[in-house]
């Protein structure tokens, strides 16, 4: 990986708990030092029940947004049913594998609800594939994990889980250069994919009381 790639940032995070997952990103993108863009989409809805969250090169980023969209489409029209999130990962993470010599330079998590509850995907640009009960991507992620590791417990709401994601993404936004300009969130559950307001952001953070 050149230098330029080791400085690109973004923070995104996603949090599994017991009623469906919490998926978050900033919308800064970053080139070196400079601000490239300030209202960067990185949370994408593949299907009804599943999201992903991006770091790194957006190109690389765009083409595999558009491959699981189409790839989760094509198995709900073949089987008659949504993808499970453990069939997602593996194709995803076949896909990263396949371009090995010419990686994709991402950091993905994939995230949603199946049959077998809530579930968090950690996916790197080698095709690795972990699931976890929460996992942080990019430069901000420092900050985030130690936001997580002191505030999360087992079995939290959607409603918790998105004001800790909240809280996290906000840290890093106050200490990571490559990481701002507003947050993004989303929640999957049995209702489906779902985005915040910035209002409802926006209120989230002023009842946690979440200094500028």
């Amino acid at each position: 990986m050149n230098e330029e790639l080791k400085k690109t940032g973004t923070t995104t995070v996603g949090i599994a708990c017991k009623d469906g997952v919490v998926l978050a990103t900033e919308r800064r993108a970053t080139m070196g030092t400079l601000i490239a863009h300030k209202s960067t989409q990185k949370l994408f809805e593949i299907d009804r029940h599943l999201g992903m969250t991006t770091a790194g090169l957006v190109g690389d980023a765009q083409i595999l947004v558009r491959y699981m969209i189409a790839e989760s489409n094509l198995y709900r029209l073949r089987f008659t049913r949504p993808i499970s999130l453990k069939a997602s990962s593996t194709m995803l993470s076949n896909i990263l594998a396949s371009n090995r010599y010419i990686p994709y330079w991402v950091q993905l998590i994939l995230g949603g609800v199946d049959s077998d509850g809530s579930h968090v995907y950690s996916l790197d640009a080698a095709g690795g594939s972990i699931a976890d009960e929460y996992v942080t991507t990019g430069s901000g992620s420092p900050y985030v994990y130690g936001v997580l590791e002191d505030h999360y417990q087992g079995e939290m709401s959607t409603k918790d889980g998105a004001d800790l994601a909240i809280r996290g993404i906000h840290a890093a936004m106050k200490r990571d250069s490559a990481s701002g300009e507003g947050i993004d969130v989303a929640i999957i559950d049995k209702d489906g994919f779902r985005v915040l307001s910035e209002k409802e952001v926006q209120d989230r953070i002023k009842k946690m009381k979440l200094k500028a």
